[in-house]
């Protein structure tokens, strides 16, 4: 079932409801006003019958002389009967003494408990079916002088009151059919226009997934309301979903031309030594150096991109307290060792504690390290510095090298991205160390934040989380 006919079930249903009550509700009122109005009619002609007939009684009779008469004295029945009003005196045991003429020889019915109660000084009220019409009849005693002496009987036939109930009920009836096909009608009309624009938006994004043209965006419309929302939503998520495809074709890509070079070195190698091209034992030697250090490279850059897969899953590793200062020095002293002509030094060094994977930590130092000695040339500096903040740790690694142009910062993080890819392969780089050094440090609740300009060197800054100890040293000022 689609939405628009849904939402027209929907309104012509609360629609049809609230007019089938508001009908049932102004049906009823009119019937008991109707109804209420009869029985105040018949009320008012018994009360007049009484009167005249107790003026009757006191220009006639003694009440001593009324009792003892067979006949009961009465003003004539006619003055007060209609065309639908019919009126009948009884005698304490139900016999008929008068009638109005309209009555034709005809009786208006009682009941047994009627006459119980009329002896009893009370009334009651009676409905009774003739045919096709209601008779509603009243049923009280007479009294003369305070004793009863007869039964009035005035009844009324509620032929007019069907008539107008059964007119109502069909006009009712006619409207509220009218009312739910306009509103049938009228609903669907609404739904159409309303489900017209999440059509046209359905129809676009179709469009756009069909001819993989990612470059295109929706069309917002100009009210600011759920639809336009909806739009918003959609292109934002259009813009997430280029980002996606095109850092995964340029991934794809990077990865492939990584791949190549070195597997192009082993495939060259590999043939001159199954030809045997390469006699002089030093040169074999220089060969499967060569092999082995591209195998190495391999090694490491498949290493990276698993270790970078696992990071896109959220896959957690365990933490426990880590003293930095202790593997800032660790650092330093492995570091010492890849920095040949760059002088490598330690800075500032507060102590700190740090919850983490050491593993982890280390390889982001050393990341950041390798990186800063990989674009310091020769003679140049590059220190290492520690320093408690206000409830965070940092770790600062500066250098004196070539520096980082203002409109490649934004893009360090990205995986094999190299700022000059002219030298991007120097110590057998590929592209994604810092890409990783970002994805531990923000598992670990930190951040990498840089500064640098070209020709005076560069400055990363490592933000961890400290874990407060009274054992550590006083913040430092800088």
């Amino acid at each position: 079932m689609s939405i628009r006919l849904r939402l027209t079930l929907w309104y012509t249903s609360l629609l049809g409801i609230t007019l089938v009550l508001s009908s049932l509700l102004m049906f009823f009122t009119v019937r008991y006003s109707l109804h209420n109005e009869v029985d105040r009619n018949i009320e008012s002609r018994a009360r007049q019958i009484q009167h005249s007939f107790q003026e009757v009684f006191s220009a006639r009779l003694d009440p001593e002389i009324m009792m003892s008469q067979t006949k009961i004295l009465a003003p004539p029945l006619e003055t007060f009967s209609g065309p639908d009003l019919y009126i009948q005196i009884l005698t304490l045991d139900g016999q008929i003494r008068d009638t109005s003429a309209n009555l034709g020889g005809r009786h208006l019915p009682i009941s047994n408990k009627a006459l119980e109660r009329a002896r009893q000084g009370r009334t009651t009220w009676n409905t009774w079916q003739n045919g096709a019409a209601q008779l509603r009849v009243y049923t009280t005693p007479l009294s003369l002088g305070g004793v009863i002496v007869a039964n009035l009987q005035v009844g009324e036939y509620l032929g007019e009151v069907d008539h107008i109930l059964r007119k109502l009920s069909t006009i009712l009836a006619l409207v509220v059919a009218g009312a739910l096909v306009l509103a049938a009608g009228m609903g669907s009309f609404l739904a159409q226009r309303a489900i017209a624009p999440v059509d046209q938006v359905t129809q676009a994004a179709l469009h756009i997934t069909r001819a993989e043209d990612l470059h295109r965006r929706l069309a917002v419309p100009g009210p600011a309301d759920e639809l336009g929302r909806l739009v918003a939503a959609i292109n934002e998520m259009l813009d997430r979903l280029e980002m996606v495809f095109r850092s995964q074709q340029r991934f794809v890509a990077d990865v492939s031309h990584e791949l190549r070079t070195p597997l192009t070195a082993i495939q060259g190698n590999l043939d001159l030594l199954r030809i045997g091209a390469i006699d002089n034992p030093e040169d074999r030697h220089a060969a499967l150096a060569a092999l082995e250090s591209e195998v190495a490279r391999l090694s490491r850059m498949v290493n990276d991109l698993l270790f970078l897969a696992r990071s896109d899953t959220a896959t957690k590793t365990s933490h426990q307290p880590v003293e930095l200062d202790t593997l800032l020095l660790d650092v330093f002293r492995q570091a010492q060792i890849l920095g040949e002509d760059v002088s490598l030094s330690l800075g500032h060094e507060d102590q700190a504690l740090a919850m983490g994977n050491p593993d982890r930590l280390r390889q982001v130092l050393l990341n950041l390290v390798d990186n800063a000695l990989k674009y310091t040339p020769k003679g140049g500096q590059v220190t290492l510095s520690l320093f408690r903040d206000k409830g965070w740790s940092r770790v600062v690694i500066e250098d004196t090298g070539i520096g980082i142009p203002a409109e490649a910062i934004p893009h360090l993080f990205e995986r094999f991205y190299r700022v000059d890819k002219g030298r991007s392969r120097l110590r057998g780089g590929s592209g994604l160390g810092l890409a990783i050094a970002k994805e531990i440090a923000e598992a670990h609740g930190g951040r990498i934040e840089v500064e640098s300009e070209e020709g005076k060197g560069s400055r990363f800054t490592l933000w961890l989380p400290a874990i407060e100890t009274q054992a550590a040293a006083a913040p430092s000022e800088y």
